[in-house]
């Protein structure tokens, strides 16, 4: 069963891919798609550029995160989703 997800993310493609080993540890890129290493499967990531966000002069870059978990059940899929956003999750106060 797959499960997928979209998210807009206000992040780089390099910043993504920094934070990327703390969801998923170890993968592979080709092109937009980044996959686990060996084709193990289990998991996909398509990434694509949208334009920047802009707030008067300030602009940031943005992504579609497309994730398709193949998942054994919901609680896989769910514990893959709490992971990714742990990752990314960012400090503010």
């Amino acid at each position: 069963m797959d499960i997928s997800h979209s998210l807009e993310m206000s992040l780089s493609r390099e910043e993504f891919v920094r934070l990327l080993p703390a969801a998923v540890g170890s993968f592979v890129e080709a092109g937009d798609t980044i996959r686990p290493p060996g084709g193990a499967g289990g998991w996909l990531i398509r990434l694509t550029p949208l334009a920047d966000h802009r707030v008067g002069s300030m602009a940031g870059p943005r992504h579609r995160v497309e994730i398709v978990i193949e998942a054994r059940g919901d609680v896989d899929a769910a514990a893959f989703m709490s992971r990714f956003h742990r990752a990314f999750m960012r400090g503010g106060g």
